[in-house]
């Protein structure tokens, strides 16, 4: 039997759209002698829904959807589509109102539902907020073959591979058990750095230990923070990779089972990303570019600061929308060095994209003789630091407004986390590219870049000289925090591997150094929750999945 994967980028909510692409998948397949094509979870409305669900009609859009992706399906092909399903179950039992859900559709109509069993509530997951979870082994028999269906989580609960049990059911054994022939798995999971090295030695463990062949489909595309990777895959029962879909794009991908062997084949193998800053690159740029079209906008913009931040986000942003889209706004103030402005230009020329320079001398005087009476008898500090930014977001917003471009946020994970940014200054934007990018891995993806192009594109004075914001003479950031390296090493323990105080200062830290890291990080919890949507990465990001109190006498992670 001939199975293949449609690896889509689904825009949520538009459920006409993504049917016409399963549609053409369908046509496809067709054409290529496929049996059975599968689609990744919630593949009909796009994941994550999240509260759209809770609006009736759409449920219903969902549903008669699916019904004329039904009918509209080529002939002697079944197809596997994500969609939900009411409880009806849900108002007597005290359950929730709908299932997350696969339909089988066949010969015109839906044949069969399978629902989820394992519904995620950690990070970005809240499914419990909406779905009831399903109570039965899922499986089709398609042509003599039994086929496991499982939904994403249910995967993720090998007591052997964790060391532990996070749900009480293991939907993957209860399959075995069933004596299923092949096992196949609809996800939409999110991307962070290394995640398909761990799916993949995930599924190796499983189909080596229940000795079933495992077919895994991802959905792939930037959808508000969240970046999904595609990169589906196959397993064969010695749990070697037998097929292997392309990253951050649509693909189409084919397995074929051996009845005889009652196993998976050989097939096409995409190779894996050869570091993680080119994979890193591939899911920013993916972000970008699909934030941008799914919001409907055509042009983004953004301050050229001449330092690395605004050089990188420039560059991720000519990659994804070219350079024709991308707009570099170059803000002097009497405070910035000559070579921030020759470097913002030099940057600009190797991009090729247009720039425009508007100095804020004058506006800072303004707002000086303004404030002039009110600050008398103080001295020059935070808040008139502060004001050049913001004089600086109020432009940017402007250019926004008046021509209906995206500003694109600069700041990096470092930044963000200890509150080295200004609320209503350089934190404007619709989106914020490298808020999940430490600054220590800003400069190794900048390096990069210029290793894998045939000419500079950040220009190496931006990379060599110290990181400065420039609101006053001579200043630096390591006038106000500890140098970066030690920084992101204190963050990661901290927010990635939930190292306590304590811990961190034993791995060779300096207490006062560990411990004002840590008020810093707690403090700016008021400015976070105000930041624009930030480019998901890691699996510890300051987005959908960070639910930290604003007003709390706790210090973040302290844990002495």
């Amino acid at each position: 039997m001939k199975i293949a994967i449609a690896q889509i980028n689904p825009l949520i909510g538009d459920l006409s759209g993504n049917a016409e692409k399963i549609l053409e998948m369908c046509q496809q397949a067709s054409l290529t002698g496929v049996r059975l094509l599968l689609t990744p979870e919630l593949s009909i409305c796009g994941y994550p829904p999240r509260d759209l669900l809770l609006n009736p009609s759409f449920v219903v859009a969902m549903d008669q959807t699916l019904q004329k992706l039904a009918e509209d399906l080529p002939a002697n092909l079944a197809v596997l589509v994500g969609t939900v399903v009411k409880n009806s179950q849900g108002g007597i039992t005290g359950g929730k109102n709908l299932f997350n859900s696969m339909a089988l559709l066949e010969n015109g109509k839906i044949q069969q539902f399978f629902h989820k069993r394992l519904l995620p509530t950690y990070d970005v997951f809240d499914e419990h907020r909406y779905f009831e979870h399903g109570l039965e082994a899922n499986y089709l028999i398609l042509d003599h073959l039994k086929i496991g269906v499982t939904i994403c989580e249910d995967l993720w609960n090998d007591e052997e591979f964790w060391g532990k049990r996070s749900y009480p059911i293991n939907p993957m054994a209860d399959l075995v058990n069933s004596n299923i022939d092949l096992i196949v798995n609809l996800s939409a999971s999110p991307y962070t750095v290394g995640k398909q090295n761990l799916r993949e030695a995930m599924l190796k463990h499983s189909a080596i230990n229940f000795q079933k062949p495992i077919i895994y489909t991802n959905q792939v595309g930037g959808n508000d923070d969240l970046i999904f990777d595609g990169r589906s895959f196959a397993v064969n029962k010695q749990g070697e990779i037998i097929a292997r879909g392309e990253g951050f794009v649509s693909d189409f991908i084919t397995v074929e089972f051996d009845a005889n062997q009652e196993d998976l084949v050989l097939g096409n193998i995409c190779p894996v990303y050869e570091s993680e800053e080119g994979e890193i690159w591939k899911a920013l740029v993916l972000g970008v570019k699909d934030y941008v079209r799914k919001c409907r906008f055509s042009k983004v913009l953004l301050g050229l600061s001449g330092g690395v931040d605004s050089a990188l986000v420039a560059a991720i942003a000519t990659a994804a929308l070219g350079k024709e889209n991308v707009i570099g706004i170059l803000m002097p103030s009497p405070y910035s060095s000559e070579h921030s402005i020759s470097d913002a230009l030099a940057l600009a020329d190797n991009l090729d994209i247009q720039t425009e320079i508007l100095p804020i001398g004058e506006l800072m005087q303004a707002f000086d003789q303004s404030l002039n009476d009110l600050f008398a008898g103080t001295e020059f500090g935070i808040a008139e630091e502060n004001l050049q930014s913001r004089i600086r977001g109020n432009l940017l917003m402007a250019i926004s407004n008046k021509f209906g471009y995206l500003l694109l946020s600069t700041g990096n994970k470092s930044e963000i986390a200890v509150g080295y940014c200004t609320l209503y200054g350089d934190m404007n934007g619709g989106l914020s590219v490298i808020a999940d990018v430490p600054k220590t891995r800003v400069y190794s993806l900048c390096k990069w870049l210029n290793s894998h192009h045939q000419k500079e594109v950040i220009p190496v004075n931006i990379l060599t000289k110290a990181p400065s914001a420039e609101l006053k003479p001579g200043q630096v950031d390591q006038d106000s925090l500890p140098a970066y390296d030690i920084l992101d090493d204190i963050l990661d323990r901290l927010l990635h591997q939930h190292q306590s105080a304590a811990e961190i200062v034993t791995a060779g830290h300096d207490p006062v150094v560990v411990d004002k890291v840590l008020q810093l990080l707690s403090r700016a919890e008021f400015k976070r929750r105000q930041a624009a949507p930030g480019l998901k990465i890691t699996d510890r990001a300051f987005g959908t999945g960070w639910r930290m109190p604003i007003a709390s006498s706790w210090s973040v992670l302290r844990n002495i």
